[in-house]
């Protein structure tokens, strides 16, 4: 059984609440079993909150009192169930261009789909990660999203530094 609390932070965009939640996971020196999400808060008052999901209760209880003491806004469960990881098993292993079946044997990514395309890639399908793989919740399952890239590899769709909107006037 997993246990799940969420951290407010307040943040607005996604690239703070990463170097948040990475910062936070190596303050209170996580293993790599842990996941840490980002969700967006919609409402009033638009935000994106973190989760971390950990694999026992004693390490909640720790985490939970360790956030608190720190001034983060702290409450046990998850915001929703289709956060976007951030951090997850076998995240630091997914780097630079590798296969399809790779990226799923050296990670905790369930599967992926394909922007456009009726049916999963091919297992030795090339990945090139760009050192940013941010796969989703869907389901009960972590899937990263991926489009077609030129050279006929895949690519996350997600992109490491994103053009801020209105970016050209």
């Amino acid at each position: 059984m997993r246990y799940a609390l969420t951290v407010d932070p307040g943040v607005r965009d996604l690239r703070t609440a990463d170097h948040l939640l990475r910062e936070l996971a190596a303050e209170l020196a996580l293993a790599e079993d842990v996941f840490g999400c980002t969700h967006l808060v919609r409402g009033d008052r638009p935000r994106v909150a973190l989760s971390l999901v950990l694999p026992s209760e004693p390490l909640l209880s720790t985490v939970r009192e360790r956030l608190a003491a720190g001034g983060h806004e702290v409450r046990d469960g998850l915001p929703d169930p289709a956060g976007r990881a951030v951090l997850y098993p076998g995240a630091a292993a997914v780097t630079a261009t590798l296969t399809i079946a790779q990226l799923l044997t050296r990670s905790a990514i369930d599967r992926v789909t394909v922007l456009g395309a009726p049916g999963p890639p091919a297992p030795g399908t090339s990945l090139v990660t760009r050192d940013h793989v941010r796969p989703q919740w869907q389901d009960g399952e972590l899937v990263l999203t991926a489009m077609p890239a030129a050279g006929g590899v895949l690519v996350p769709f997600e992109v490491p530094e994103p053009t801020p909107c209105c970016a050209d006037h």
